[in-house]
């Protein structure tokens, strides 16, 4: 749970970067690719990404411009790397503006249980590295390459001349 507004801006900020650089890379093309048939296509999982934003921290009172969560995926890749971009610029400036360490404390109702703003940040931040780990998978069937979030990636390896470590 976050205790410190600033702390949230600081993880979130590192965080959103990376979620940035794969929705950079995401093509037209890509954004109809599926793991399976009847399960979210890689664009819908962008935009779910993307709408969680405004989906998730609106219920906690913040105030900040996003896109509404019903609001069909876009056919178009930069269109969602763009509009995620948006959504976390006026999010987290109204975090900025609109909160100190008490709204953390806050209770809100979400999804039928009480949760502090502190928890609902982290839940939050959780929720995006979760499903920014099944677009790397939908990325790479799509034969995208992927960027090293936490270290380099194979490709990111290869170009550096070394093998990626086997485990």
């Amino acid at each position: 749970m976050y205790t410190s507004v600033q702390n949230f801006i600081a993880d979130y900020t590192y965080e959103a970067e990376g979620t940035q650089k794969l929705l950079n890379l995401l093509t037209d093309e890509s954004l109809k690719q599926e793991v399976l048939p009847g399960y979210r296509t890689l664009g819908r999982l962008a935009w779910h990404i993307v709408t969680t934003v405004p989906e998730m921290l609106h219920r906690t009172g913040l105030k900040f411009d996003a896109p509404y969560m019903e609001s069909d995926s876009p056919t178009s890749a930069a269109e969602i790397a763009s509009t995620y971009r948006t959504a976390v610029s006026s999010m987290l400036e109204a975090i900025r503006t609109q909160w100190t360490e008490e709204n953390l404390l806050e209770e809100v109702n979400l999804y039928g249980d009480l949760w502090k703003n502190g928890f609902t940040l982290d839940v939050f931040l959780k929720h995006e590295i979760h499903h920014r780990g099944q677009l790397t998978i939908l990325m790479r069937q799509a034969g995208l390459t992927i960027p090293g979030i936490y270290g380099p990636s194979k490709e990111e390896w290869a170009a550096m001349g070394m093998d990626a470590p086997v485990v």
